[in-house]
């Protein structure tokens, strides 16, 4: 640990126990979308990933977290984030967020995807996923340069620029012996730039944004967040670790070597 938010520093060791756990919630949410369709319920895809993350040997790191009553939260159209899989039924050109985590030994993963349910009926909704998607990416370099966590949040809002809003008040997040820990992990540029970014560091970098506003409602069921506007939203999300190397995406199979290379990033070998 270290500096005034006493940030978790993993060995290698760890970090290695960590892939475990990010490689098991990768699974599982390629289990979800695979089963992406018009007609499946959200109930059907929580089960889904339920079952993938207890036949790798871990536990889901959402269920019961205070409360919170499903294995993975899936988030429909103008849902942002924390939405509860019921009965509810997709629908073609439906924006899905699918966001959920595992733990196995002690060590938590967290990831999140946006998806389009058979054919886009809107060319916006394309450009909102993708875009967020490339934001989450543009966000994970920046860690490369060993400046401050801040700097995510600037390459996060630079990659987005002025064609979707950034939801306001939710964030990414330290990583490791529990799911929510420091630093805060700011989607949006900020005078105070943070903690220096350092070796051992496990952060899940996850921005949301909207085809509309920033503010958004929590529903009665205190989970569910939507947008003011009923504007449609998309979550991606990867946990990430800082090592002595370079970097590696614990929740991307190829250690986020593909899509880093975009930005003269390469990730380290082994």
């Amino acid at each position: 640990m270290f500096g005034r938010e006493r940030i978790e520093l993993k060995t290698p060791e760890q970090v290695l126990a960590m892939r475990r756990a990010g490689l098991l919630t990768h699974a599982a949410l390629e289990s979800v979308r695979a089963a992406l369709r018009p007609g499946v319920s959200l109930r059907e895809l929580d089960a889904i990933g339920a079952e993938v993350i207890r036949a790798g040997g871990g536990t889901s790191n959402f269920l019961g977290y205070h409360g919170y009553p499903a294995t993975l939260c899936i988030s429909v159209n103008e849902v942002v984030v924390h939405g509860i899989p019921g009965e509810q039924v997709l629908a073609e050109g439906d924006v899905v967020s699918v966001d959920g985590g595992a733990v196995v030994d002690g060590w938590h993963g967290d990831s999140a995807f946006t998806a389009i349910v058979g054919e886009p009926a809107d060319p916006g909704d394309v450009e909102l996923v993708e875009t967020t998607r490339r934001a989450l990416w543009a966000g994970i370099a920046a860690l490369d340069a060993r400046g401050r966590v801040g700097d995510v949040g600037a390459a996060v809002e630079d990659a987005v620029g002025d064609r979707l809003g950034i939801v306001d008040g939710y964030t990414g997040h330290g990583i490791g012996t529990a799911m929510h820990m420091a630093p805060e992990v700011l989607n949006h540029r900020v005078r105070e730039r943070g903690p220096r970014v350092r070796p051992g560091m496990c952060l899940a970098i996850e921005p949301m944004c909207t085809r509309g506003g920033v503010e958004t409602d929590v529903l009665a069921d205190e989970w569910t967040v939507v947008t003011s506007d009923g504007s449609r939203a998309a979550h991606w999300e990867h946990t990430v670790a800082v090592l002595d190397e370079g970097l590696w995406v614990l929740t991307a199979p190829d250690g986020g070597a593909a899509e880093l290379a975009a930005f003269g990033v390469q990730v380290p070998e082994g």
